[in-house]
């Protein structure tokens, strides 16, 4: 009986933001035909613009917003941070079928924790939805691969220090991190920095430890967000 409780009383509640009617209609059946799930997915509403996102996020206070890019009177790349601002504890997962990199980036920066184009297989959307709630990021494998040279091109070209140095890592750590981002594996690593390849290991461990990240492609978005809002400042 306490395990009914229980799963009843946590759920994944979810506010979907899309400009096409259809859309929201459609990824709001298929969510909740997720309800015998544990813990089941709820649809706590639906906005078709930034506007409306904002106003619902802050009064739901949702703990996932799907939301859509290209919208009419405020778009997805303008309510990302007004709807943190406004929902502090929601998990932003942009939805859309834009996948250039002057959409992907802004998002990322803006504060996104995860991009998917709308062509994810619906249970794959689901499971997104579900790791997102953990906390992890959730990027469609394409994203993941332009993120990932973007940050090899840009943080290539700023000094180690341009990464936020509050970080808790070690001068060591910043170093390793940075390498990451310029694409180099454990060898390259070690070869570079003339320590042995289980100290990079050990290293690689304790940033992800530290910044709360799953891989190098995280540590990677990591740098390149922090080592962007140096140089913007």
């Amino acid at each position: 009986m306490s395990q009914s409780k229980s799963s009843k009383k946590e759920r994944i509640r979810v506010l979907i933001v899309d400009d096409h009617a259809m859309v929201r209609q459609g990824l709001r059946t298929f969510l909740e035909l997720q309800d015998t799930s544990i813990p089941p997915i709820e649809v706590t509403g639906e906005a078709s613009n930034g506007l409306e996102a904002v106003n619902l996020a802050e009064q739901t206070q949702p703990d996932i917003v799907l939301l859509d890019l290209v919208m009419p009177e405020m778009d997805g790349l303008q309510a990302i941070p007004k709807i943190a601002k406004a929902s502090p504890h929601s998990r932003i997962i942009i939805l859309t079928s834009f996948g250039e990199e002057d959409k992907v980036l802004p998002a990322i920066r803006a504060g996104a924790q995860g991009y998917l184009l709308k062509d994810i297989p619906p249970t794959e959307l689901v499971l997104a939805v579900r790791e997102a709630y953990q906390g992890k990021v959730q990027l469609h494998p394409e994203i993941a691969k332009k993120l990932m040279s973007l940050a090899m091109k840009e943080t290539s070209t700023t000094s180690h220090a341009s990464i936020e140095p509050d970080n808790g890592l070690t001068s060591r750590e910043q170093e390793v991190l940075q390498l990451i981002a310029d694409g180099m594996n454990n060898r390259d690593i070690a070869t570079k920095l003339v320590i042995s390849e289980k100290t990079v290991k050990t290293h690689v461990s304790n940033i992800l430890s530290k910044l709360h990240l799953d891989d190098r492609t995280q540590a990677a978005i990591y740098a390149l967000r922090h080592a962007s809002s140096k140089d913007e400042n």
